[in-house]
């Protein structure tokens, strides 16, 4: 009956477990019973063993009981033996019903055992089935989210090839961008050659006319009394020369005095003023040279007079104009702004616009009516106070001009670009005239008559003649130069390296004799960090890194003063005013300080 009820349950079991379906059932059970078999073949063993046993004894008992039946016991001794045997197996009789509940208890005890091991399986199963619903629905995520991912892919390599294409689209239009700048180059060097050739012809026509007219004026003669003495004379050649004629024959003839005349004289003068001034951006009143003012003794700034942004982003480059009345600065938000200094107060008066990027130099002419400025797109700016449009690009490097300076020359100015490029620029033809080839980028750059001084990369500053246009002398610098500046008297050379020095040259004993300045905490900020010498050449002065300006006694090599708590980052240029008075400080943070010891 257990081994049916076993069976039973096994076939349940297996019937939850597979669902049938022709023979696999079968074979399912045929195992599920080999299974039981095996299992419980040891439990019921023992049980099979005494059980066996048993059998024997009783059959043994029975034959005995039949023989005692048959031959009654001959005598008392053989009766006392059987009945000895009979205890003796009555004895062993109970002993085996005793073992057979014994078994019989541990059956039962097996068999709820096995029933919560069933109920146990169930629940194992159960939790397999769970498990295995868990399992398709974590394997559809994983199926769906690799899906993704080759989405995902597919559309980071289309993306990666259209970043492809734009690349290479961007390289063919910087290509064209460059020819045609090329071509608008060379245009407008065509242009202004047919202007010169047609201006040369205009004008030698003018000269003919004027000849002409000069000829026919001479041949006009009036007779005049001799109490009617002209006044004047003409300084001209060919006057004088027939007035000498007319007097050695005694007829005492002159040129006439009259409108005509007069006329004639008027149109000479406009001829020679507009072949003076040709395309030039410059007026006649700026070839008059306005009087600077020297600086007697220059004050050393002990506090700030006015703190204020100035600009909408970084700045990077300041200067004071030669009258020490207007400042100029310029930063990466592409603008100019000029500056006027009143009652120890900034007051913002222009702004000049017209650069494509940002402001990497600025400087006043020396008539202080004209504003020349270097960007980062690879142009030069001249810009008249009165107009915020610029009146004359310079374009010409390959890439950005980081100095920009008048020459000794009026009219004549000279750039310095990363392309490892000097340039000499004429304002009267808008054009360059001479360009000088280095082997290093260059920093920045500072004029003199006849001479370029150049600090580069390479730790080099370079001197050159723009006469013979050539380097005629070269020393080291400690490190990368970041800036130069020269001293009013044109005397000494400042440049500013990356290595924190400044170092001061004398131009009279060459590059031998120098002096180098360094500090406790002055640490140079950036490649293009400026710094300037007082306009009586006995102070230096730095921006730090530190958001704090050091100025140095030049005579005594010493630190004089460090201006601490107004900057709020790296200080990228500091100017100087000619006066002596003021000194203005800005910061990469928009931010400019005026200076003075008020």
């Amino acid at each position: 009956m257990a081994a049916a009820t076993v069976t039973s349950r096994a076939s349940e079991r297996s019937g939850r477990v597979l669902a049938p379906g022709g023979d696999t059932w079968k074979r399912h059970i045929v195992r599920q019973l080999k299974y039981r078999d095996q299992n419980q073949h040891a439990m019921f063993q023992d049980l099979i063993r005494f059980y066996t046993q048993l059998l024997d004894k009783s059959s043994l008992t029975k034959g005995i009981l039949n023989l005692s039946a048959r031959r009654p016991c001959s005598d008392s001794n053989s009766l006392s033996a059987v009945l000895q045997q009979k205890n003796q197996l009555k004895k062993t009789t109970g002993e085996l019903a005793y073992q057979v509940v014994e078994l019989q208890q541990q059956i039962k005890i097996k068999e709820c055992v096995l029933e919560e091991q069933s109920v146990r399986l169930q629940e194992e199963q159960q939790q397999l089935s769970c498990s295995s619903d868990t399992h398709q629905l974590l394997q559809k995520q994983v199926n769906q989210g690799q899906q993704e991912n080759r989405l995902l892919e597919m559309t980071y390599d289309d993306l990666l090839e259209r970043q492809r294409e734009a690349e290479s689209r961007l390289r063919e239009e910087k290509l064209k961008e460059g020819h045609l700048l090329e071509d608008m180059i060379h245009l407008k060097r065509q242009a202004a050659a047919r202007m010169n050739s047609r201006n040369e012809r205009k004008s030698r026509a003018r000269e003919a006319n004027l000849q002409k007219k000069l000829l026919s004026g001479a041949r006009s003669e009036v007779t005049v009394d001799s109490s009617s003495a002209p006044t004047s004379r003409s300084t001209s050649p060919e006057k004088e020369n027939q007035i000498e004629w007319t007097e050695r024959q005694h007829t005492r003839l002159f040129r006439s005095s009259s409108a005509t005349s007069l006329g004639i004289i008027t149109s000479i003068r406009g001829l020679f003023h507009k072949k003076r001034r040709g395309h030039s951006v410059c007026s006649l009143d700026e070839d008059l040279m306005c009087p600077v003012g020297t600086c007697v003794s220059a004050r050393v700034p002990v506090r700030a007079l006015q703190v204020l942004e100035a600009h909408d982003q970084s700045i990077n480059t300041v200067r004071f104009s030669s009258s020490s009345d207007l400042v100029a600065t310029g930063g990466t938000d592409r603008v100019i702004k000029v500056w006027d200094i009143r009652a120890g107060s900034l007051t913002h008066t222009a702004t000049l616009e017209g650069s494509n990027e940002g402001i990497t130099c600025v400087e006043f002419d020396p008539t202080g009516s004209r504003v020349l400025a270097a960007s980062y797109d690879k142009s030069a700016l001249l810009w008249r106070l009165d107009d915020s449009i610029p009146k004359l690009t310079l374009t010409g490097h390959s890439r950005k001009v980081t100095a920009a300076r008048f020459s000794g020359f009026l009219h004549h100015v000279v750039t310095g670009s990363a392309d490892r490029t000097i340039r000499l620029w004429d304002l009267h033809r808008a054009a360059c005239v001479q360009v000088v080839e280095v082997s290093s980028f260059c920093s920045d750059l500072v004029c003199s008559e006849n001479c370029i001084i150049s600090g580069h990369y390479d730790s080099k500053i370079r001197v050159w003649d723009t006469r013979a246009v050539n380097c005629v002398q070269e020393f080291p610098a400690q490190g990368k130069v970041t800036s130069l500046d020269l001293s009013s008297d044109h005397r000494q050379l400042l440049s500013c390296c990356r290595d924190d020095c400044l170092q001061l040259v004398d131009l009279r004993r060459g590059s031998n004799e120098r002096l180098c300045f360094r500090a406790d905490g002055f640490t140079c900020g950036s490649d293009s960090t400026k710094a300037v010498i007082s306009p009586d050449s006995c102070f230096i002065a730095a921006g730090s890194a530190d958001c704090s300006v050091y100025i140095w006694n030049v005579s005594s090599g010493d630190l004089e003063t460090r201006l601490p708590d107004h900057h709020s980052s790296s200080i990228s240029a500091v100017s100087w005013s000619l006066s002596g008075k003021y000194v203005v400080s800005v910061d990469k943070s928009r931010r400019a300080v005026l200076w003075s010891d008020m």
